[in-house]
């Protein structure tokens, strides 16, 4: 079932996407070769928790941390540790926060230091196919129209998008209805209606779509060792125009 948000509740998981936002961005300035992934999961649980919010994926689960930090062909939900990051690497920081019994969720992938071209063009693609796929997040559309788009943009580019991991809708808990594949056919699925708050993330490989996940049980790498890149935002669906974008970083995408 999906549950429709009121106004007010948009507003608070504005908030919480916010502090998700700032928090990210405070990650970002971090992001250097040989900073250690644990370091960086300290930082964003300090600033999470200096805005009064509650890391939200700290204890889900069991996951151990308040960071997914997820390095090269590490996909999603990479547990940080002490492994230092390096010149040429990239990095997806994936951050959720819970204010008033709300959820707010954004990941960003970044280089460290300086990295080849064709991997920049992955990072940059990634992102815009969220974009692309945001723009489809309007009343009257449907759900697999923001995945077509998404899909569409990743495979011109002649890259993958992952299909094992997917966006979400988000509200009261981290996951909620609908799920929101990152490519299919469009015009399938629940009609967008306002009230509607969802997750929506590429997860985008450089080579096949496949991945496995480690004996850790959370890090999934793609199956092939190629590079993979993720970008998220929290939206909320309007009852006219484009998506509110409640996790909109300051200073970037």
């Amino acid at each position: 079932m999906i549950i429709l948000k009121t106004p007010d509740e948009v507003e608070i998981m504005a908030r919480a996407s916010r502090i998700v936002a700032e928090a990210l961005e405070i990650v970002k300035k971090e992001v250097r070769a040989g900073v250690t992934t644990d370091e960086l999961d300290r930082i964003a649980e300090d600033a999470i928790r200096s805005k009064g919010a509650i890391p939200a994926f700290k204890g889900y689960r069991n996951y151990p941390k308040t960071l997914c930090a997820s390095v090269n062909e590490q996909v999603v939900h990479g547990i940080p540790s002490k492994r230092k990051l390096k010149d040429g690497d990239i990095i997806g920081l994936d951050l959720g926060a819970i204010v008033g019994g709300f959820y707010g969720d954004s990941a960003v992938t970044v280089p460290v230091g300086h990295i080849d071209d064709k991997v920049m063009k992955l990072i940059q693609v990634t992102e815009e196919a969220l974009f692309l796929g945001i723009q489809q997040a309007t009343v009257g559309q449907r759900l697999t129209d923001i995945s077509h788009a998404v899909q569409r943009h990743v495979e011109a580019a002649g890259y993958s998008v992952v299909t094992e991991f997917v966006g979400h809708g988000i509200g009261r808990q981290l996951h909620e209805e609908p799920q929101i594949p990152n490519y299919g056919r469009p015009g399938q699925g629940p009609r967008l209606q306002p009230g509607m708050v969802l997750a929506i993330e590429p997860m985008v490989n450089m080579g096949g779509s496949a991945v496995r996940v480690l004996d850790d049980r959370w890090t999934a790498v793609t199956a092939d060792g190629s590079l993979s890149a993720h970008f998220e935002h929290t939206i909320a669906i309007q009852p006219a125009g484009p998506a509110r974008i409640l996790s909109q970083r300051s200073n970037a995408s």
